[in-house]
């Protein structure tokens, strides 16, 4: 009987401000999502930096027969000793973890597998593509700089490239982009909070002779604050569930398409996904119930 009452009760309240819940669910569910989305970059990012971060970090290729460079210019081909010479230089190194060396048919390969299906393939032959060391280092911020200086003074070396850096760019504009959908979520969140205070006080209002008269019966003040309660937490998990059903939609068209800027897919899994849809639904439930809490504390006179 008590639990048909609560129900009826938080029925009457939904309907009386269907407009405010409207608003309310509405505001909610957009701000989970943004936060969702915000939570779905950072994990985006991170699975590609450790990608990227257990693999090579430094390319030093060769001077060939094709080579521009100045230095390649004065000294020509890179030769067997010098190979040999640059080799024994990587693998003594403390800062080097592994070296492992490409000759220009491994590299033409490797270039072939990584841009199969690109315009570029057919705009590079063979020959333009240099032997090279792929180097990876046991702390890749710290030692990368040095390592790079110590490799590009050897002899037929024509360039080192830091591989970790090329993504560096695309790295902040994904952090950029992270942090600005986190600060509008946050103040989305601070809307829902106030939209959430201001229904529950209205409905309040609104029901003051229900609930005087279950002050004069005795009825508990949990007993009388549970429907209001009961009313932000529904719209909070209304909300959450359409902003469940938005961040499925970014990971498919949005952050899974990002995945064509990488030549190795680093992609979110379904357990990623929904654990930020947990985390979404306890900020929901939170803001809303202890919104609501809150507010009747203040307003609702039991």
């Amino acid at each position: 009987m008590r639990a048909q009452f609560v129900l009826s009760e938080v029925w009457i309240g939904l309907r009386r401000n269907l407009t405010m819940t409207m608003a309310l669910i509405v505001v909610v569910a957009i701000s989970l999502s943004l936060l969702g989305t915000g939570l779905l970059f950072v994990k985006q990012v991170d699975n590609t930096r450790s990608y990227w971060q257990s693999r090579v970090q430094l390319s030093v290729y060769l001077c060939s027969s094709q080579s521009l460079e100045n230095q390649c210019a004065k000294t020509g081909q890179v030769t067997p000793a010098e190979i040999a010479n640059i080799r024994s230089e990587l693998n003594s190194n403390k800062d080097v973890s592994d070296v492992t060396y490409l000759d220009q048919k491994q590299a033409w390969a490797q270039f072939q597998k990584e841009f199969a299906g690109s315009s570029t393939l057919h705009d590079v032959t063979a020959d333009q593509i240099p032997a090279s060391f792929e180097i990876k280092l046991k702390n890749t911020e710290a030692d990368a700089g040095l390592v790079a200086n110590l490799a590009s003074g050897y002899q037929g070396v024509a360039e080192v490239v830091d591989d970790s850096s090329i993504l560096n760019n695309f790295y902040k504009l994904l952090d950029g982009a992270r942090n600005a959908v986190v600060i509008i979520a946050l103040f989305l969140l601070v809307a829902a909070i106030l939209l959430v205070a201001n229904t529950i006080r209205l409905s309040a209002f609104n029901r003051r002779r229900e609930t005087s008269i279950m002050r004069l019966v005795g009825a508990s003040n949990f007993y009388v604050q549970l429907p209001f309660l009961a009313e932000g937490m529904i719209a909070g998990l209304v909300g959450w569930l359409i902003a469940s059903g938005l961040l499925i939609l970014v990971k498919s068209l949005w952050l899974n398409g990002l995945q064509s800027y990488f030549p190795y897919g680093v992609t979110l899994t379904t357990t990623d996904l929904v654990e930020v849809i947990i985390i979404a639904m306890i900020t929901g439930v939170l803001i809303c119930g202890s919104t609501s809490f809150l507010t009747l504390r203040r307003y609702l006179r039991v």
